[in-house]
């Protein structure tokens, strides 16, 4: 074994990063989608692009690939049987299927005690306490994922429908939102019927700069959201000194709303998920190498 790959599938990209068998990255990649409950096809596809642009960025044959073992953290892995089908039609030498929360929780804080709160398009989090991790969360955007930004988005929509029957009363972001579907209510219906997490989540920064102005609309969602976001932190039971990450495109808005007791904990994180993954595959098909 010459080259291991990690991989980091979410609602809205997945990344690749090819390294040598040590874990010493060569190159680093993007490709689209990768939430394997919601598109295990698309998933399977966008991962296989973004391995193979790590080749090419590190200037190897991408006929490599089917040489090389991966350890892939992607949405959608903790739930059903997705692992187990995705693993099936993998095209490396090896897979092993892990959830993104888990390759977050190697890159930021490594094998150590501690937690990590995943905000992005979905939301997850996991504590590690003397070896043993626990997740809490991550159950997808149709009855989870609470405080994401696919929920956030769905519920500036639900917000901009109230508004336009009168149910409740309109703002600032409620008519910037009719008027982004030309003011037609039916759109935004349209715009549900096919839409993805990541579509939703598209919408979510929109509402946290209308909150940061004072918008009633925007401040009522996310004020729900941060309540959201302590209610599952409180579940983890983090003591005094537990390091607590805070992760995804999300991340740098929840922090400064949180509470001190959780502002006290805060710390930046060792590694990426992506590095993350890249660790565990070192680590974890070093230990698979045939000895001599």
């Amino acid at each position: 074994m010459e080259f291991v790959l990690g991989i980091d599938g979410g609602g809205t990209s997945c990344r690749a990063a090819l390294a040598h068998a040590d874990g010493t990255i060569l190159a680093r990649t993007k490709s689209g989608a990768a939430n394997i409950r919601t598109d295990l096809t698309g998933a399977r596809s966008n991962i296989v692009d973004a391995a193979t642009q790590a080749f090419v960025a590190a200037g190897l044959d991408p006929g490599l690939l089917s040489r090389t073992p991966a350890v892939l953290g992607l949405a959608g892995a903790n739930v059903g049987t997705y692992r187990q089908q995705l693993t099936a039609i993998l095209p490396f030498s090896d897979s092993r299927v892990e959830t993104d929360a888990e390759i977050a929780l190697e890159g930021a804080i490594g094998s150590g005690d501690g937690a990590i709160a995943v905000l992005g398009t979905g939301t997850a989090y996991m504590v590690r306490r003397n070896g043993v991790a626990r997740p809490v969360g991550g159950w997808g955007f149709m009855i989870g994922d609470q405080a994401s930004g696919a929920r956030i988005g769905r519920d500036l929509l639900e917000q901009t429908l109230l508004a336009h029957d009168g149910i409740r009363p309109a703002s600032a972001l409620t008519s910037e939102m009719l008027a982004v579907f030309r003011g037609n209510p039916e759109d935004v219906v349209e715009f549900t019927t096919h839409a993805k997490p990541g579509d939703f989540g598209g919408f979510a920064p929109k509402v946290f700069e209308h909150a940061a102005s004072g918008d009633a609309v925007a401040s009522l969602i996310i004020d729900r959201a941060v309540a959201d976001v302590e209610a599952a932190l409180n579940v983890l039971d983090l003591g005094t000194g537990d390091p607590l990450c805070l992760l995804g495109g999300l991340s740098g808005l929840y922090a400064p709303r949180l509470s001190e007791r959780y502002q006290a904990l805060l710390r930046p994180p060792a590694d990426d998920a992506l590095g993350g993954a890249v660790a565990m595959a070192a680590r974890y098909f070093s230990s698979k190498r045939p000895t001599r």
